[in-house]
């Protein structure tokens, strides 16, 4: 009997699967990935190329940038909207001048 539970007791240690641990990434990196893959951007490089900073350069300085300097830049970065969105005051706008020229008309 003591053998049997040996036995199985070796088996499910041998067939039990594994731990692995890993790092889980910080809010820093993967802010700075984010910076870095917005850099990557070949719109974005292109503007860089004609600032006359070549992207390159750009990835040793995101690189070299703090914590804090990367968190602002993360954080303007969240703020610009995204091209196309129409905010309140011109809709307004656009509703008044069609009423304008309905009321012209």
């Amino acid at each position: 009997m003591k053998k049997l539970l040996t036995s199985l007791t070796l088996a499910l240690a041998l067939i039990a699967p594994y731990a692995h641990a890993a790092l889980i990434p910080t809010e820093e990196a993967t802010e700075r990935q984010r910076v870095k893959e917005l850099v990557a951007r070949p719109e974005l490089a292109q503007q860089l190329k004609q600032m006359g900073i070549a992207p390159e350069d750009v990835q040793g300085r995101i690189d070299a940038m703090t914590d804090e300097e990367v968190r602002s830049l993360a954080g303007r970065l969240n703020a610009v909207p995204a091209g196309g969105e129409v905010t309140t005051q011109e809709w307004l706008l656009i509703i008044i001048v069609i009423l304008l020229v309905i009321i012209i008309l």
